[in-house]
């Protein structure tokens, strides 16, 4: 392993090692909570532009596999961990951790203490960094931190999403057969606005029964309107994604059209987001956001509640309860986790549904969306 140089905003500067890429990078840290499921995380089209602070201590040692992959790629800018393990073993690995990671340029770091890089973010908040095998000295480093675009100044949005219209037909994963189901008969059609959507959110919506395609961000609101007018279309879903929502100007205005369409819209993390901005009220950043698959969630409806997958570092403001009504909230903070607009067959979640990893216990979600549209 060769050495690694770390300087964050805060003026904290660290050596470590690092298995995958050999780089010079900058993108902000944050830290995730979950005990399993880095390939997911890694591959998750939201976490472009960061660099992932992983509290679980072991890190590799079940390998990676294509199944798993939640994108085409992986996003992230780097990992850092306690303990790499470089010798995998898991029936369904197929290369290792440090091979997926230098496959698409990413930087892995390990030897840290995690708990105390944590704990800084937790006090001082999520901050921009940058990480260098090729560079050791504090000051060089802190100069093309300075240089550098904090990620609320970069649209990853063009990066990370698809440039061309498809179909997707997988639905879930079946942990029987080891692949993924075949789509079931459809009983609605659905356009996926892809902002960084998950394949597992797609999974889950073909495993509900709804036919989906999946379209680029530069999407024509009114080619939507025109075919939910001709019934080619019964709905939109707006994806999760990365980085600052109050950057995405143009895909605000087109949102504006369907609301005002009244096209019956779900949207998920960065669409729920988008969805607020859209009705008029802005998003504002959590101090290190949410990143876990712990996270419990009040469902307002059931009183029930639902331990959650979180992916976010913005949030919608309270006072959007002058047009909508609060239908879960986070047993954390109280933030808002999920919306239902009161004049609009519209309604949105914070937290992923889909998990992947995480757990299961919001998937219902989805059916609720086929239910909305059948309304």
């Amino acid at each position: 392993m060769k050495k690694v140089w770390i300087y964050l905003e805060n003026g904290t500067f660290l050596e470590a090692h690092s298995f995958g890429a050999d780089d010079t990078s900058v993108g902000e840290i944050v830290f995730n909570t979950s005990l399993s499921g880095y390939q997911e995380i890694m591959s998750d089209p939201s976490y472009a532009g960061q660099f992932v602070t992983f509290t679980m201590p072991e890190i590799g040692n079940v390998g990676v596999n294509d199944q798993d992959m939640e994108s085409k790629s992986a996003h992230a800018k780097g990992m850092l961990v306690r303990n790499y393990q470089a010798r995998y073993s898991n029936f369904r690995a197929e290369d290792s951790l440090d091979s997926f990671l230098k496959k698409y340029n990413i930087m892995g770091i390990c030897d840290l203490d995690t708990r105390y890089l944590t704990k800084m973010i937790r006090s001082e908040g999520a901050m921009m960094m940058v990480a260098s095998t090729q560079i050791s000295e504090k000051e060089e480093l802190k100069k093309i931190l300075e240089n550098s675009p904090r990620i609320e100044d970069v649209n990853y949005i063009d990066i990370v999403s698809t440039k061309e219209a498809y179909k997707h037909t997988d639905a879930t994963y079946s942990k029987d057969k080891f692949e993924y189901e075949q789509a079931p008969q459809a009983e609605a059609n659905i356009a996926v606005i892809d902002f960084g959507v998950k394949r597992n959110i797609l999974n889950e919506l073909v495993h509900a029964k709804i036919g989906v395609e999946v379209i680029p961000n530069d999407f024509d609101a009114d080619v939507l309107i025109s075919r939910y007018n001709s019934k080619e279309i019964d709905g939109v879903f707006l994806s999760n994604g990365p980085g600052d929502p109050l950057v995405l100007k143009k895909e605000q205005e087109q949102i504006k059209k369907l609301i005002a369409a009244k096209i019956p819209m779900f949207g998920i993390c960065l669409g729920h987001q988008l969805l607020s901005i859209s009705h008029g009220y802005d998003t504002y950043k959590l101090k290190f956001g949410h990143h876990g698959g712990n996270h419990p969630v009040k469902n307002a409806k059931t009183g029930l509640v639902e331990i959650t997958a979180q992916n976010h570092n913005y949030n919608v403001p309270d006072s959007i309860v002058e047009i909508a009504e609060v239908t879960h909230t986070n047993l954390f903070d109280n933030t808002i986790e999920g919306l239902k607009y009161n004049d609009a067959p519209i309604f949105s979640v914070q937290h992923h549904p889909e998990s992947s990893p995480g757990p299961k216990e919001s998937r219902y979600i989805f059916n609720e969306f086929l239910s909305l549209i059948k309304r």
